[in-house]
């Protein structure tokens, strides 16, 4: 974890984050949640959107409680973020991914 991230609640998130495996998703949420910040799945966002640069996290994996990725304002990233998920094999129907099935569960659905 980057020294510069001072705040304990964005660490939490960073670091429930990065043991997100490839192929699976948690919501903003389960984040929020596994973190032990129940109900804060918005400043999961936030952290996210104020993630230092030299952090190499899986964000993409992070999406919405309706199995969608959230679109941003002035950026192509949800493209990018759809295009990095599809790349590890998590298909989209309906503009929505499965959460029954690509959800992650820690220590259920690891590979």
């Amino acid at each position: 974890m980057p020294p510069t991230v001072k705040n304990e609640m964005r660490r939490a998130f960073y670091s429930i984050i990065a043991q997100i495996p490839r192929g699976k998703v948690a919501t903003y949420g389960q984040v929020a949640e596994l973190a032990g910040y129940p109900g804060r799945a918005r400043q999961v966002g936030y952290a996210l959107a104020g993630m230092p640069e030299e952090m190499d996290l899986p964000w993409h994996r992070v999406i919405n409680a309706q199995g969608q990725v959230s679109p941003r304002t002035a950026s192509e990233f949800h493209r990018m973020q759809r295009d990095m998920l599809v790349a590890e094999g998590v298909p989209f129907s309906g503009g929505r991914i499965d959460l029954r099935d690509f959800r992650w569960l820690p220590g259920a659905n690891e590979a």
